[in-house]
Parts: structure tokens; sequence; C-alpha cells
């Protein structure tokens, strides 16, 4: 499962796990803190807000060149472009400096941060459990824009078994629309890794106009008339991203709009199998 759907909105499981450690925290902070007069609820709020500005801070600051002088870059989330392990030590210290400013607080925010900690990653990790046992591609039936029938492993094996990226896109949904130009400058500039990209329920007359619209020179555009990676993937939002190694396994995959950095970011899982391999062929 990829993503989850909050009405008309649709989040990654990832950021709704966040959201659970969230509530857990609070829930278990206030409990500790029912006997006291503290507004630990406010202390919570506020330390999330720094971890979430601090997180972007750091991604915008590692991913620099991506972004360039532009302000409204930095500040457009949707991307989804974040730093987790800075956040979680600038949360740390400030934890801390709360703590030493009022001894009052200290067990009901530790009882907090500790139940989130713990929620977050008992949840995170039996999603990885279940995720590593179908994180290979998913096999539904797909045709070119010629009508020829293929499929996600096809495509990778006569590609030479390279890293796939497969982008599920349509061409009514906006964040495709505004991505597609960054996926077809990775696509040239990416030659040892495949792009597919896997247009969902849409007819062959509909995406030719699309991309003549747009003047997209696209490879491995292909039609999924049922949904079928995305119902298999665990993904009913659109734009979604899949990213299999050359061995086929899912090693990471992006709901929402891909800005050149968060891009950048998901590619370099990789490059870390390769110059792992380069490093063992050099040892003696």
């Amino acid at each position: 499962m990829l993503s989850l759907n909050l009405g008309p909105l649709a989040i990654s499981v990832g950021q709704g796990l966040i959201i659970v450690a969230f509530v857990v925290a609070l829930i278990a902070g206030k409990l500790a803190a029912r006997r006291r007069d503290l507004a630990i609820g406010d202390t919570l709020f506020n330390l999330a807000f720094l971890g979430f500005v601090t997180a972007r801070i750091a991604f915008v600051v590692h991913y620099y060149p991506s972004y360039g002088l532009d302000p409204l870059a930095w500040i457009d989330i949707r991307d989804g472009g974040f730093e987790m392990v800075p956040s979680l030590i600038v949360i740390g210290f400030y934890a801390i400096y709360l703590a030493a400013r009022q001894p009052s607080l200290r067990g009901p925010l530790g009882v907090a941060l500790f139940a989130g900690g713990l929620a977050w990653g008992l949840t995170g990790g039996a999603l990885s459990l279940i995720e590593n046992q179908a994180s290979q591609p998913p096999e539904t039936e797909l045709y070119t824009l010629e009508g020829t029938p293929t499929d996600l492993a096809s495509l990778q094996q006569s590609a030479g078994n390279r890293p796939m990226v497969v982008n599920l896109w349509a061409t009514w949904c906006p964040p495709c629309r505004e991505e597609m130009p960054v996926l077809e400058q990775a696509q040239d500039e990416r030659t040892d890794v495949l792009f597919v990209f896997a247009n969902q329920r849409e007819v062959v007359s509909t995406i030719r106009k699309f991309m003549d619209q747009m003047q997209l020179d696209m490879d491995h555009v292909v039609r999924d008339p049922r949904g079928g990676i995305g119902s298999q993937a665990g993904s009913a939002a659109l734009p979604t991203t899949l990213f299999y190694n050359a061995n086929g396994r899912l090693v990471d995959s992006h709901l929402g709009q891909l800005s050149k950095a968060t891009l950048s970011r998901a590619l370099e899982r990789f490059d870390l199998p390769s110059t792992e391999s380069t490093q063992a062929k050099e040892l003696p």
C-alpha cells in the first residue's frame, strides 16, 4: 500500500504514519500531564512545526542546485522534499532545551516523544515488511500506443534489465502535466535508467494529442487501460512514481508531483548498488 485516501485527499502512507505518530504523542502527552497545568499540546505542535521547517530547509540546502534562486520553489512543499534526520536532531535538542528550562515538562514531554517514536517505528517497520514481500513490478497487461501488448517485466528485460522508473499519469491531472518536463529531461540525461510512462485509463488519441500539445518526446509511453499498476501497487492517486532497481525490486515510491530535486533524490537509490559493486570489484 502506497497511499491512503481521506475523502478527496490522498496522502502517502509515510505521511499518514507521521500523522498517526503525532496523534499518539499528543494523546500520551496529555494523559501524562492531565494532573498538571502544562500546555503540552502547544509544546508538541511547536516541536512538530520546528521539525517540519527544518526538514524542508535541510532538503533545499542539500539539493540547492536543483532549486536555484527561486524562493517559490523553496516553499513549494508539494514535491514532498524533506530531510528527516536533521529534523529529528533539531527536535531532540529543542526538547532537551525545553525540559531544562521547565523541569515539570520533562515527564509528559518524554512520554509523548517516546510514544510517538514507538508508534512511528512499529507501524513503519510493519509496512516495510509488507512492501518487501510484494515489491516486484505489477503483472498487469499494458499496451504500446501502437497497440502491442506488453508488461513492465518485459519492458525492463528488453532494456537490458536497467533500473526502471514507472510514472503513473493522466492527461487530466494537473500535477502530472507539471512534472512531465522534469521526467522528460531526466530520461534524456539518465540513459542508464529505463523510464516508463504508464497512462491510466485513457485512449490513444487523447494521449497523442496531449503529447503534441505539450511538445513531449518521451520513449516507452504505454497504456494501462484498467489502472492495474496502481491497483496492484496500492496507490489510487495520481501522479504516482515507482522506482525499481535492476533486479526488479521496488526501492522507492513517490506520491504527488516530482520536482527535479525529489527526482534526483529518488534516482540516487539506483546509484548506491552500482557504487558498492564497483568498490567490491576493486578489492584484491
